[in-house]
């Protein structure tokens, strides 16, 4: 089955807990496998299902720059440990 996303369609069940299966055409279009995290978005009385942004713009300035914008320049080692710690902390509690 080609991936067409004006033409996609798929159902699932939603059990009594809440759970959802997610139709095997839809985790290959979107690349996901188990356990991949899938984010839920309500646009305008829409809800669109799709994989999350691996990080925000504003996370990795965070995690390159925590005291702001006038800390002093980094090196390279600095700014990758810098991210390593705030994806370690991010990842924390899964």
């Amino acid at each position: 089955m080609g991936y067409h996303p004006q033409s996609m369609q798929a159902l699932s069940k939603i059990t009594s807990q809440g759970q959802v299966s997610v139709p095997a055409a839809v985790r290959q279009a979107l690349g996901v496998g188990p356990g991949g995290m899938l984010e839920w978005v309500e646009e305008n009385g829409r809800i669109t299902v799709q994989r999350p942004a691996r990080h925000s713009t504003k996370e990795i300035h965070d995690a390159l720059f925590p005291q702001g914008s006038d800390s002093a320049p980094k090196t390279l080692g600095e700014l990758k440990q810098g991210v390593r710690e705030l994806m370690l902390r991010r990842h924390a509690g899964r």
